[in-house]
């Protein structure tokens, strides 16, 4: 592993040494990108050792600015053979340079390299989360050989964008008195003996509230049925929905509403990330129709804990077994909301973030499963209708 060494005044020094000597070593070669006839990956042609791949792809746009789980991003290249870590490197005096990345026409970027277990790939992690909606160019020169002391066959460069700040950046709904609710419903609610409430539970007008009892289904909260109270929370909430329901402010129409963990077309909000789901930053996203997503998708706060994420449907809300709404860059479930107008469902064994506004219809969080997966719900139930919370499900006020 080696860390880059950023330095204006060795930077200087280096350019200095390279215009006497006018030597192209590796060093000067990463840095001045000086290389004529670099090629991408997976296109070389010249026989021995090759960059067969990377992700991100040469070209590719909309790329994220960090990974979900870390602080910076992580940039791979895949070798044709097994490879000489102590030849893959990035920046530090004496060492020789192959593998750097930097803004278009700028200095390196700060990071680590590391090699996988078998020495066949590369991944160099950023110090930091990359700029938003900016060029970023990627050197590997021949220095980098394999493990038998051969050079690669070719040097490589390429370049990849990343994505731009969805929108305008959205303020939070005011929920009002609403906001120490777990669940609040327009009609009866029901408790699965095995459900949890984290928090207040509340109807108006009143009515059924079929096994919420204090203690045992409802924990750190209260029950409000009917009353002042309800009477207050209940106007908070249609107030938040009819607010939240028309924003249009720098919104993004969903290309893939039914399916919100693939790719989304013109929402630069949206990074796809192959074989784990997508990952939205902050901002508005919409649909007249229904949403839904398997599997994970990821909202990422690029470090801004107050970044808020509004998903807006003119129909319903789906989300299937054993989906997962993972938060990054410090998101928070209470700065993300789904605005519904139909009734929403939550599946079986599935992890959601977020509070639930429905206009006038029902809301379901199906069953989890003994003792694990649970059913886990971080946020708040607000919905016209009756609510319904299955075995072993737990909705947690964030």
């Amino acid at each position: 592993m080696s860390k880059i060494f950023k330095n204006t005044i060795w930077l200087m020094a280096l350019l200095l040494v390279v215009s006497m000597t006018g030597c192209g070593g590796g060093s000067a070669d990463a840095l001045l990108a000086a290389q004529d006839g670099s090629v991408a990956p997976g296109t070389c042609t010249v026989a021995g050792p090759k960059v067969t791949s990377s992700n991100p792809t040469d070209g590719d746009v909309n790329v994220s600015t960090s990974t979900a789980g870390y602080t910076g991003k992580l940039i791979t290249v895949n070798f044709s053979e097994v490879m000489d870590p102590t030849t893959i490197e990035s920046l530090n005096p004496g060492d020789e340079v192959t593998f750097t990345i930097r803004e278009d026409g700028g200095l390196p970027v700060v990071g680590t390299v590391t090699m996988n277990s078998t020495n066949t790939a590369a991944t160099f992690e950023t110090e930091n989360p990359l700029d938003t909606d900016t060029e970023y160019e990627v050197t590997i020169t021949e220095e980098a050989a394999n493990a038998a002391g051969t050079s690669l066959s070719c040097s490589y460069r390429w370049s990849f964008t990343t994505a731009a700040i969805a929108g305008a950046a959205q303020a939070p709904v005011n929920l009002g008195r609403a906001s120490t609710y777990g669940i609040f419903a327009g009609a009866a609610i029901t408790l699965a003996t095995d459900s949890l409430v984290n928090g207040d539970v509340g109807l108006n007008p009143a009515g059924a509230c079929n096994n919420c009892v204090v203690g045992v289904t409802v924990l750190n909260g209260v029950i409000n049925n009917g009353g002042a109270l309800a009477v207050q929370a209940a106007t908070d909430i249609q107030a938040a929905y009819d607010e939240a329901s028309v924003r249009a402010t720098g919104a993004c129409t969903l290309a893939s509403p039914s399916d919100i963990s693939v790719a989304q077309g013109a929402c630069t909000g949206y990074i796809s990330q192959p074989g784990s789901g997508g990952i939205y930053l902050p901002g508005l996203y919409r649909s007249a129709t229904s949403i839904g997503f398997t599997g994970t998708i990821t909202l990422d706060a690029q470090g801004d804990d107050s970044a808020v994420f509004i998903f807006q449907t003119g129909d319903a809300l789906t989300t299937a077994t054993g989906s997962v709404v993972a938060l990054t860059g410090g998101a928070k479930a209470k700065n993300v909301f789904w605005v519904t107008y139909a009734a929403a469902t939550l599946g079986v064994s599935s992890t959601f973030k977020g509070t639930i506004i429905s206009d006038s219809a029902a809301i379901t969080v199906l069953n989890g499963v003994d003792p694990t997966p649970l059913t886990d719900v971080e946020g708040r139930l607000l919905a016209g209708a009756g609510i319904t919370v299955n075995e072993f499900a737990t909705v947690t006020v964030p």
